[in-house]
């Protein structure tokens, strides 16, 4: 059973039926005792790396979140969701991430082309091809972002793929059981579904 968290801030809706297509059997859940039964997790997210962090405490969730992974069991990071697997973020300064992986959160610079926050469709560019995500995707497949902060990891073995927004990012993080995606994979058509499909199966 994959059991996605709801803690008021995902995406919930158009990430169940991606999840559901794919083959999943899913769950929606804020209860930690009902994660602590997945076998994986799915942790989306749309808004502030403060507030998401305080709704995950407030109800008992990060703790279960790190629980499930440190059991070895398979979890996956969507946007916002990716963020909070770090230590900290610009956007909120004052406020501790999961800190499941090491590294911070940084928001882009701009630039001239360069609007913040970065929407629309960009390529992935594959750093590390044997993981599981990619079977039957092109390296250089185009997926659909909105975000204005990225991760910047203290471990440069966990970046799976990068996209290149004025510099390369990080686009998918792998490392061990923890996946995470930069962009939105329930928006990014026939690529985002060929991954989320990918991820049904690991």
């Amino acid at each position: 059973m994959i059991a996605i968290i709801d803690y008021g801030m995902g995406n919930i809706h158009s990430v169940k039926k991606a999840l559901e297509v794919s083959g999943g059997i899913v769950s929606v859940t804020n209860n930690p005792a009902e994660i602590k039964k997945a076998d994986k997790l799915v942790l989306p997210g749309v808004g502030a790396f403060g507030d998401a962090m305080l709704e995950l405490e407030k109800r008992g969730l990060a703790a279960a979140i790190k629980e499930h992974i440190s059991g070895g069991k398979i979890f996956l990071g969507i946007c916002l969701g990716m963020h909070l697997l770090f230590e900290t973020s610009q956007e909120s300064p004052e406020v501790a991430g999961l800190g499941i992986l090491k590294g911070t959160v940084c928001k882009f610079a701009g630039g001239p082309g360069l609007k913040v926050p970065h929407m629309g469709w960009n390529q992935i560019r594959f750093s590390k091809s044997a993981c599981k995500l990619f079977q039957g995707i092109r390296d250089g497949s185009a997926v659909y972002f909105c975000h204005s902060y990225y991760p910047r990891p203290g471990e440069a073995g966990c970046v799976a793929a990068v996209t290149e927004y004025g510099a390369d990012f990080p686009s998918i993080i792998w490392r061990d059981n923890v996946y995470a995606m930069q962009f939105h994979p329930e928006k990014s058509q026939s690529t985002g579904l060929a991954l989320v499909g990918n991820f049904v199966r690991l």
